[in-house]
């Protein structure tokens, strides 16, 4: 069978990117499904610029990720951008969703899976987002696990992020990403972040402190060779932009009930405990998202930016 050599389906990268890429600049991927599905509006489109605004001024080049009308950019005009944000009709999309989106000249925002693949497809070294997916509770009876852990794990992009979202199994995750080969090293911190908190309570095997010494694992990771294999920069959010540890677990915990008791199974699980959080919050969790993600973003670029000059 004769192979494909349709260039439709290739990401379209934005000027910027595509000058930025020549010149060897640093440049730092971006999700858009925090746009369209994580944020109501209009405030989506102010924290899209924003995040995009941090990246420049450490010194880099924002690519947000997203597929428009069947085909996937990387980076996005402020049109684009504008679309993403105000669109009802955007789906999300994972890494599975990708090949039927192009094919069927679908629009949606990236999720983490599919960021990550069209970032590294389009020659992206560093990634920023929230926190990952992972393992979810009562795994054993529903082996419910994001589709991210797989593609992390063979996908050679450094990813940084404040953990893994807290209303899934985080112990079960870290074993997960150990088993899959998935690097993880804390920022600043000997334990995993929370993503809501600073802390997850459980350690990390490997600490760096600057954005110059990621970049040697960086360094060190790639001459070693073997597996493509992401690494997770686990950067906790500030203590004083976390979620009050005690209302986070006591929300949680009477989430979790009140899903088991209404009967909600498989996807409808995260969305629910997500928005309960927020609700019974007071919109508090989203606050300590969003503070983790931009200084997630801050440092991302800044890792970019090191790897640049090196």
């Amino acid at each position: 069978m004769p192979q494909n050599t349709d260039t439709s389906y290739e990401p379209v990268l934005s000027a910027e990117v595509r000058a930025a890429l020549a010149d060897g600049l640093p440049v730092v991927a971006l999700e858009s499904t925090i746009i369209a599905h994580g944020l109501p509006r209009p405030r989506n489109l102010r924290v899209a610029r924003e995040l995009e605004g941090i990246v420049r001024s450490a010194g880099a080049v924002p690519a947000t990720i997203a597929v428009l009308d069947g085909r996937a950019h990387v980076g996005l005009e402020k049109d684009q951008l504008e679309r993403v944000a105000a669109d009802p009709a955007v789906r999300k999309l994972g890494h599975r969703d990708l090949a039927p989106a192009l094919a069927l000249g679908a629009s949606g925002a990236t999720t983490v899976s599919a960021t990550a693949f069209l970032a590294a497809r389009a020659g992206l070294r560093v990634f920023a987002t929230g926190g990952l997916g992972g393992v979810h509770r009562e795994w054993a009876e529903n082996q419910d696990e994001s589709a991210d852990l797989r593609l992390l794990a063979r996908t050679g992009i450094t990813v940084v992020c404040a953990g893994v979202k807290s209303i899934l199994d985080v112990p079960a995750t870290l074993q997960r990403l150990e088993t899959l080969g998935v690097g993880i090293v804390g920022y600043g911190t000997g334990h995993f972040p929370g993503f809501y908190l600073s802390s997850c309570g459980l350690p990390v095997d490997w600490t760096v402190h600057s954005p110059e010494e990621v970049v040697e694992v960086i360094r060190a990771k790639e001459a070693l060779g073997g597996p493509e294999a992401a690494l997770i920069v686990a950067n906790p959010v500030p203590e004083q932009d976390q979620l009050d540890p005690a209302l986070h677990d006591r929300v949680l915990a009477e989430a979790l009930d009140a899903c088991r008791e209404r009967g909600i199974t498989g996807q409808g699980v995260t969305p629910f405990l997500l928005d309960q959080l927020m609700r019974r919050t007071e919109g508090a969790s989203l606050e300590a998202n969003l503070a983790a993600v931009r200084g997630n973003v801050r440092l991302a670029a800044e890792i970019a930016a090191a790897a640049a000059v090196r």
